[in-house]
């Protein structure tokens, strides 16, 4: 069996995208045919899509780096570069992507529509798009812009109507056998489920729900006790949760004492399921010789003042299982939908315009230091063997403001400046 991994953490980049080129017209007979360099193509997309057949993050427990394919590009006569290629990450149904630093949500993937995490940057334009009448000739083109890089924390909630909850070996694999074509591992002895398991119970013709045996919740859990660290997670999407307690004893423990420890946990790892709706139900009634010394008084009178639903089961010999599934399955006719998270984080655009203001000034010992997104991306355009791109560069800086800013610094002619990655004497 695979093993069952819900946490991990990946690092996601999109597809830088392609060059503009620079580029002329040449044929024969055509003295000056002018600039018809082409665009880059956009860069490729991460995009994240639901596989039903994924019950598991097993496959990114290795691979944590997942990169998409760049832009090609552009190319003579106008000739565009192609787009890179999408790389599409599969996951199973109810992975949260969340950031990895903030741990805000970016997106529940709980319906199968696809997901772009990570958007391919644009491609840069070609030389042609850059002549005007007293420019005929530019020897320059623009840059494809960069992709996005993201770290992302992958946290698999399962999805679920319904969720069996208990101290191991109280009957909740069997029960999730007896009610639904599930057929998890059953054995006498404490830990049997190490994994989730998911069944779905059909009530009548179009009447059906999921339900979920949720492994490992014991006294101490929400510390990290046992496995129910791992798996209480599972817990939060269901919208009523079937506590199953032995009434026989048949473990030697007390069901009562049992309802009280399970609830506290649910209650130190989350107020809300606290609050959760519940069905308190006794099974291996079968085992249940003596009625005067019965549990089962104690068990009903426990669930009744604390609010919750009763029943009586047993799950090995099926009595009792049809009419608990029915009970279920009115008690969610009246509860909300199964939870889905609201993106909390947005990561920014690819696309967002870079303006002046990202520009940034400081003094270093005798140097100016001039830096900023804005002068990356220009910097990026200019080719400083052509003269003609080096004015242009000129005027880029002086209409910025950058010449005035050094000066109100008091730079004077011949300090040093660095300009991007650049090092410049200062010129009036």
């Amino acid at each position: 069996m695979p093993q069952f991994i819900d946490t991990a953490k990946i690092w996601i980049r999109s597809g830088k995208g392609g060059d503009g080129k620079v580029s002329f017209h040449r044929e024969k007979y055509i003295a000056s045919g002018g600039p018809d360099g082409g665009d880059g193509g956009r860069g490729g997309s991460v995009i994240f899509q639901v596989d039903d057949n994924m019950s598991t993050l097993m496959d990114f427990r290795y691979k944590k780096k997942y990169t998409a394919s760049p832009g090609e590009s552009g190319g003579s006569k106008r000739c565009s570069g192609k787009d890179g290629k999408d790389l599409v990450i599969r996951v199973p149904r109810g992975t949260i992507l969340r950031d990895a630093q903030s741990g805000q949500v970016i997106k529940d993937l709980s319906d199968a529509e696809p997901f772009v995490a990570a958007r391919g940057g644009r491609g840069g334009w070609g030389n042609s798009h850059f002549a005007t009448p007293t420019r005929q000739a530019p020897r320059f083109a623009k840059p494809g812009l960069p992709g996005q890089e993201l770290e992302i924390r992958l946290e698999l909630k399962l999805l679920a109507d319904v969720g069996l909850v208990g101290f191991p070996n109280v009957g909740k694999s069997t029960l999730l056998s007896m009610a639904s074509a599930a057929r998890p591992k059953i054995a006498n002895y404490h830990f049997t489920t190490l994994t989730p398991n998911l069944g779905v119970v059909h009530i009548g013709e179009g009447q059906s729900f999921v339900m979920a045996d949720i492994p490992g919740v014991i006294e101490g859990a929400s510390e990290g006790a046992g496995l129910g660290h791992a798996f209480l997670r599972h817990i939060d999407r269901c919208r009523l949760l079937l506590h199953i307690v032995d009434a026989a004893g048949s473990e030697g423990r007390d069901p009562v004492d049992d309802l009280e420890k399970i609830n506290n946990e649910l209650s130190q790892y989350s107020i809300d399921l606290e609050k959760r709706p519940q069905i308190v139900v006794a099974n291996k009634t079968d085992l249940i010789f003596d009625e005067e010394s019965s549990q089962l008084p104690a068990i009903k009178q426990w669930a009744e003042e604390h609010g919750f639903a009763y029943a009586e089961m047993s799950a090995a010999t099926n009595q009792g299982v049809r009419e608990l599934m029915h009970m279920a399955w009115q008690a969610l006719e009246t509860l909300p939908p199964v939870i889905v998270y609201e993106p909390e984080f947005v990561p920014e655009p690819v696309d967002k315009p870079v303006t002046e203001d990202t520009i940034s000034y400081k003094r270093m010992n005798e140097y100016y230091i001039v830096e900023g997104e804005w002068i990356d991306r220009l910097f990026a355009s200019i080719n400083f063997d052509d003269y003609e791109s080096r004015q242009y560069l000129d005027r880029r800086l002086r209409a910025a403001g950058v010449f005035d800013k050094l000066e109100e610094m008091g730079i004077h002619d011949g300090d040093p400046v660095v300009i991007g990655d650049m090092e410049f004497e200062y010129e009036r």
